[in-house]
C-alpha cells in the first residue's frame, strides 16, 4: 500500500511548529495561506514564510533540517514532498499595509502563524487589483465564502488604493456565489 503524501496544511504546521520551537517567529503568507483558508479550493506547492526579528541562515537551516527540509538556492525542499518553502523578505504587509493581525492555526501540539482570512483575501486581492487575475478573484471569493472577512476593512483598503470599483466586482462575485449555494 502506498504511503499517503502530506497535506499543505499539514506541512504548514510543521514547518511554523519548527520555526516556533527554534525561536523564530514566522507568518505562512501567500498561495499557500490563501489554500488553507479556502480549504484546498485552491492550491499551492509553495509555502511562503515572511519572517520577523533578525535570523540568522545558520539558525534557519538548523531549524528547517529538525524537519529534514535542506536549502536548496533560495528555497528549502525535501525529496519526499512537493512542496518547498521561501522565505521572502518582510516586512509582513499587504499591499502596503503592514498594520495586520496574524492568526494561530492548532492542531494537536503544533501551531503555525498565518494571515487572518480577511488578509488572505485583501493578499489575493491585490494581484487580482494589479493584473486582473480572475483566479486571485476566484480564491479571494472562495475564502470569504469559507470565513468571516472584515468587509469594511477590505472595501477602505481597496478604495484607499483605487480600486473600489474592482472591490464592488469582488462583493458581488461573492453575493452571486452564496445565492448559488442556497438551496
Amino acid at each position: 500500500m502506498k504511503r499517503r503524501e502530506p497535506t499543505l496544511r499539514a506541512v504548514a504546521l510543521e514547518v511554523g511548529q519548527a520555526l516556533k520551537e527554534a525561536g523564530i517567529q514566522a507568518v505562512l503568507t501567500g498561495g499557500a495561506c490563501a489554500s488553507i483558508h479556502s480549504r484546498g479550493a485552491y492550491s499551492s506547492i509553495d509555502l511562503d514564510f515572511v519572517l520577523s526579528g533578525r535570523v540568522t541562515q545558520v539558525s534557519l537551516d538548523r531549524a528547517m533540517a529538525s524537519i529534514r527540509f535542506h536549502r536548496h538556492r533560495d528555497r528549502y525542499v525535501r525529496e519526499d514532498l512537493p512542496y518547498f518553502v521561501e522565505f521572502p523578505p518582510g516586512p509582513l504587509a499587504v499591499g502596503g499595509d503592514t498594520n495586520l493581525a496574524p492568526v494561530v492555526l492548532r492542531s494537536g501540539s503544533r501551531s503555525l502563524r498565518l494571515l487572518s482570512p480577511t488578509d488572505a483575501c485583501r493578499d489575493r486581492l491585490a494581484a487580482f487589483y494589479h493584473w486582473s487575475d480572475r483566479q486571485s478573484l476566484a480564491v479571494a471569493v472562495a475564502i470569504a465564502l469559507r470565513h468571516r472577512v472584515l468587509w469594511k476593512r477590505i472595501r477602505s483598503w481597496s478604495t484607499a488604493g483605487g480600486a473600489g470599483a474592482r472591490f464592488e466586482e469582488f462583493h458581488a462575485e461573492v453575493k452571486r456565489a452564496r445565492s448559488e449555494q442556497r438551496p
